[in-house]
């Protein structure tokens, strides 16, 4: 399928599987995927290692400064470093997930993630996933769209993940992460999660990986006239 140079911005609450689905979806079409919640996991990461958090969510100021030499970066496979350490396996863990809406609140984080995002973004082409990207980041993306589920298909998606590396997780204890995360991401004074009035509505509770990424693909048909 011959697709123009186009951003595809994809949203949604967390756990409703925006980065599966976007990997997949930038393989098919040949193109780059840019996880912008991995950015933001791994500024809560470094700000929990160098003590610029507390459990109790309070950030210390000097994390702005801080942020100015942060080699957070993607690799050529997609994989989130800090300078050469991989920080893949750490920003996933639930003691990460519990503090990043917090640290995704903040202006100068926003910011910086932005910048590197724009920075990778440079020859367009590229899926994004994350919570604000087709009303903040990339407002002129091409096509957006909005993901959703319904909170039991989202929790039991999150608790197989956390099992799956390895995890105890609590059913109860990651229903709670994923009500407060919504609820910090949809009442953020900066950039709140919120749908896009033209992104396109992607209910996946009842769908696999192959229909979501199917139902996108006849909607880019249809959008360009595209025929195979």
């Amino acid at each position: 399928m011959q697709i123009p140079d186009i951003v595809i911005a994809i949203d949604g609450c967390s756990s409703t599987g925006k980065s599966s689905f976007a990997k997949l979806l930038a393989k098919e079409l040949g193109f780059l995927y840019l996880d912008s919640g991995a950015l933001y996991r791994g500024v809560t990461l470094f700000a929990q290692e160098e003590h610029y958090i507390s459990r109790m969510n309070i950030i210390r100021p000097e994390l702005e400064e801080a942020l100015q030499t942060l080699p957070l970066r993607f690799n050529s496979d997609n994989r989130t470093f800090i300078g050469d350490r991989c920080i893949e396996k750490e920003i996933r863990t639930m003691e990460v997930s519990a503090q990043v809406s917090p640290i995704a609140a903040v202006p100068y984080v926003r910011a910086f993630v932005d910048a590197k995002l724009h920075e990778a973004a440079a020859a367009r082409r590229v899926v994004m996933d994350g919570r604000d990207i087709g009303t903040t980041v990339f407002p002129d993306a091409e096509v957006k769209i909005f993901m959703t589920a319904s909170e039991e298909v989202r929790a039991r998606r999150r608790y197989d993940e956390l099992v799956a590396k390895g995890e105890y997780p609590v059913m109860e204890e990651v229903v709670e992460n994923l009500r407060q995360r919504d609820y910090i991401d949809s009442h953020r004074e900066t950039s709140p999660l919120c749908r896009a009035a033209d992104s396109y509505l992607l209910d996946n509770s009842d769908m696999t990986l192959k229909e979501e990424v199917e139902w996108v693909k006849g909607l880019i048909r249809g959008k360009y006239t595209i025929y195979d």
